[in-house]
């Protein structure tokens, strides 16, 4: 790998990755701000209200931000990434393009009447623009996703004389069969996000005795939402998205598995680090047969192994992208068995009062960023060393005329305007959670 293509590569990963730290909490709080705002509708109380517009302030400041990073990633299409622009530009352009004028629109000119019209236009209005504000965002994630599904999955494009990739079919690109199961799975994490992000601020407040109200809904409501999301993320989306790999990209399952040789009734490995020099699995604690289950419902069914494959089709870190695999497996499987417990407490009434359980949400906030990065990680390094795959090599996309030593000054750049960026969102937020919901006058409503 050349210097260039190492630092264009390192770039791409540090911007997208700091820009999925904010997007990932509006797509998910827009869903619980439209619970939020329906249930004040449905009740008539203002707590909801007042709920939904606090959520709105730390949703706007994300927003903010993700605006923010997110642009820059887009522009590293055309001077990073050049070459891959001019072959997947006649395809890609198209879903790039509407996240931006259609889906990105409707988000931001929504979020402002939410922020500032509720008095002017009244409460049905202001639930109409929660709506519209979430149905935005998911339609930008949408099209975000199914550019990343063609990338994984190519389908509806023609090899035009220049060599170029040009659309034959737009509907074909947005039902890609892989577009689903990677939607379904990458939104429902952010509501996972969202949901450990509320009842870690609800939990903080109960354990601080402070708005003691709100930090009771926000626990709950969190708790609740999570416990649901935790599931479908589990099944159907991760079952779903585990086929699609199975069927489209096998090499990419292999390697997610540590799985070597092929095997009849493959074994699931829970533990273990995988040894590249002597291709196998070292202090493996593994589940017989239940690969070959989970993968195709029959417990003796073939799995085939990375030797099944040229060896230059393998992914080109296999023990980061199984690392990255157990990692996102691993942290789901303790979001489940957190709130399971948390729901129990709850349903007893004895959450808000268990202090233990309290402390345990507070401080699971920063997991499911971990484990939707995780996720992510695994999707592109499972994707390599192709950036189309089968299309297009990672090594032949960048842009030759961009030097190493250039893309090394604007990664340095980018790091110290991300840093800034992210101790001044930290500073917002906790001011913003300090503050507190909005009360009435007097103190909070009993």
């Amino acid at each position: 790998m050349s210097d260039a293509l190492l630092i264009d590569r390192l770039q791409f990963t540090l911007t997208v990755t700091f820009h999925y730290i904010f997007p990932q909490l509006t797509m998910g709080l827009a869903l619980l701000i439209v619970i939020l705002k329906f249930l004040a509708q449905k009740t008539q109380q203002e707590r909801y209200n007042d709920a939904a517009r606090f959520w709105g302030k730390i949703f706007a400041l994300n927003f903010a931000v993700g605006v923010v990073t997110g642009i820059p990633m887009e522009f590293q299409f055309g001077t990073n990434w050049a070459a891959f622009s001019r072959f997947a530009g006649g395809v890609i352009g198209q879903t790039l393009a509407m996240e931006g004028v259609f889906a990105f629109f409707l988000e931001s000119s929504f979020l402002g009447l939410f922020l500032f019209g509720e008095k002017k236009f009244g409460k049905h209005v202001h639930f109409l623009s929660a709506v519209l504000v979430f149905i935005g965002s998911w339609i930008s994630g949408f099209f975000i996703v199914a550019t990343d599904a063609w990338m994984q999955h190519p389908v509806a494009y023609s090899i035009s004389t220049d060599g170029s990739a040009q659309l034959t079919s737009f509907w074909g690109l947005l039902t890609n069969n892989w577009v689903f199961w990677q939607y379904f799975h990458t939104m429902v994490g952010a509501v996972v996000t969202a949901s450990f992000v509320m009842a870690s601020i609800g939990a903080y407040y109960l354990l601080d005795k402070k708005h003691t109200e709100f930090g009771k809904l926000f626990v709950r409501i969190g708790v609740i939402a999570g416990f649901i999301a935790c599931l479908f993320q589990l099944f159907p989306s991760g079952d779903g998205q585990g086929k699609n790999i199975a069927e489209y990209q096998p090499v990419t399952l292999a390697a997610m598995e540590g799985l070597f040789n092929t095997r009849q009734g493959a074994d699931l490995v829970i533990l273990g680090q995988p040894n590249m020099e002597s291709q196998t699995i070292d202090n493996p604690l593994i589940i017989p047969n239940v690969l070959s289950f989970l993968t195709y419902r029959t417990w003796s069914a073939e799995v085939k192994g990375l030797n099944a494959f040229q060896q230059n089709d393998w992914p080109e870190n296999i023990p980061l992208l199984y690392y990255s695999y157990h990692i996102m497996v691993g942290l789901g499987t303790i979001f489940i068995a957190i709130l399971l417990i948390a729901g129990v407490l709850l349903w007893r009434k004895k959450l808000y009062a268990s202090r233990w359980m309290l402390w345990i949400l507070m401080f699971s906030f920063p997991f499911p960023y971990i484990a939707n990065t995780a996720g992510w990680t695994t999707a592109e390094l499972g994707r390599q060393p192709w950036l189309c795959y089968g299309l297009m090599r990672t090594a032949a996309g960048n842009s030759p005329t961009v030097s190493a030593g250039n893309g090394l000054f604007t990664l340095l750049g980018f790091l110290g305007l991300y840093l800034v960026l992210g101790v001044l969102f930290i500073i917002l937020v906790l001011k913003e959670i300090n503050r507190g919901p909005e009360v009435v006058e007097g103190g909070e409503r009993s």
